[in-house]
């Protein structure tokens, strides 16, 4: 490989590294604790895909795949928001862009593979594009759930459960943002707060300081 392809390589690894990097706009403006990155929300959205049934006729390869390109753009991009008053059409033209020089640093096929995969979640036009689509919504009012059991806040985010309410179109993701408002409506109106799954662990009075957070998983039947 010649001089010139390796700094090509390497700008593109810098690109996606620089998605651990960009904040999620929305959590950002809402002043939460520590706001993950758009790295952080692809990750958990591709092991969502992983989870993906061989019979339900999805392509869970594919799936795995979009999840992990989907936003590849707000590399240099960044994380656009409502909040931007970008309009979509103006947001995809950016975004576009973005990608045509990002696959531009990668071999010609794997190239065109990436800008494939992020056109095809623009459109929306296939079935495994409606199921990452559900994953990204999901997603992000499960880190709302978490921000709110983990800030002490519940409640706080309604508005990111309001704006996805009635927007999933797969039954899948349908029947986990049911069962996540049935847990949630239970912590927000229990007198004393507590998480099904969450534990802040050597927490002093005011401390909001994530690190001492301990994630369990949700127990079975709960």
């Amino acid at each position: 490989m010649s001089g010139s392809n390796f700094t090509k390589l390497f700008e593109f690894f810098s690109l996606i590294g620089q998605l651990k990097r960009v904040q999620r706009t929305g959590w950002v403006l809402r002043k939460v604790s520590d706001p993950e990155s758009v790295a952080d929300h692809m990750y958990r959205m591709a092991m969502m895909s992983f989870l993906v049934d061989g019979k339900s006729g999805l392509n869970k390869e594919r799936c795995i795949k979009l999840a992990l390109v989907h936003d590849m753009a707000e590399s240099i991009v960044g994380d656009i928001a409502p909040s931007d008053c970008i309009d979509k059409q103006e947001k995809h033209r950016r975004e576009k862009t973005a990608m045509t020089h990002i696959t531009s640093l990668v071999k010609e096929d794997i190239g065109s593979e990436l800008m494939s995969l992020w056109m095809e979640y623009e459109d929306q036009k296939t079935v495994e594009s409606h199921f990452v689509k559900d994953l990204d919504k999901f997603d992000m009012i499960f880190q709302a759930y978490e921000y709110e059991q983990l800030d002490s806040k519940p409640g706080f985010l309604q508005e990111f459960f309001d704006t996805t309410d009635g927007k999933f179109k797969t039954e899948t993701v349908q029947d986990w943002a049911t069962e996540l408002q049935r847990i949630r409506s239970q912590t927000n109106n229990s007198p004393r707060f507590s998480s099904p799954h969450l534990n802040r662990a050597n927490h002093s009075q005011g401390n909001a300081n994530r690190e001492s957070a301990k994630v369990k998983p949700f127990i079975h039947g709960e």
